[in-house]
């Protein structure tokens, strides 16, 4: 510890945030880096949600290879498949509960941009788990073609988010509420 240093603000780097006055911790949103081969910080969220038990470059290497083969079966650029496939299942609108005046809403609401990509990662990912029978990385594969399309589970799970938005629309009035 440095002379200038005080227990109080080593213990905060340590910890890895600081607390405001009223006890409250800043909420900081972790930096996360690109991935090496295309460059792309939401293939590395793609990757850390396929990771199991801290075996990253085990996940890295299925998603790789669930790319080449996506590419080679739709002949486009790895790349371009996975943002179409993930622009495709994002869903726009989603409904959240709302208690208003003892009877629950299902009320829609706008989905923000990082929501929208990490549900879309998600569908993606459980949809491919779900399928029976091959390896992990051609049921990836499969399921970005799918959703490269517009067709497959994970698409489905969008279309059912917006019908379902779609079907309580009449409460959209509740969202501004607080």
């Amino acid at each position: 510890m440095l002379k200038t240093e005080s227990k109080e603000e080593v213990y905060t780097v340590l910890r890895g945030r600081k607390d405001d006055m009223r006890g409250r911790r800043s909420n900081k949103k972790k930096i996360l880096l690109p991935d090496s081969k295309y460059n792309s910080t939401t293939i590395a969220k793609f990757i850390n949600y396929i990771m199991l038990d801290g075996q990253k470059e085990t996940a890295t290497s299925i998603l790789y290879e669930a790319l080449d083969i996506a590419s080679k079966n739709l002949k486009r650029d790895s790349l371009e498949i996975f943002q179409k496939a993930l622009e495709n299942v994002s869903p726009l609108v989603e409904v959240r509960s709302r208690r208003i005046g003892g009877a629950n809403y299902q009320v829609p609401i706008e989905v923000r941009e990082p929501r929208r990509t990490t549900l879309g990662l998600r569908w993606i990912l459980n949809a491919a788990r779900d399928k029976k029978g091959a390896k992990i990385s051609e049921k990836l594969a499969q399921e970005l073609s799918d959703a490269c399309k517009g067709i497959g589970n994970s698409v489905k799970c969008r279309e059912d988010t917006h019908r379902m938005a779609e079907a309580n629309k009449a409460f959209a009035h509740f969202a501004r509420l607080k």
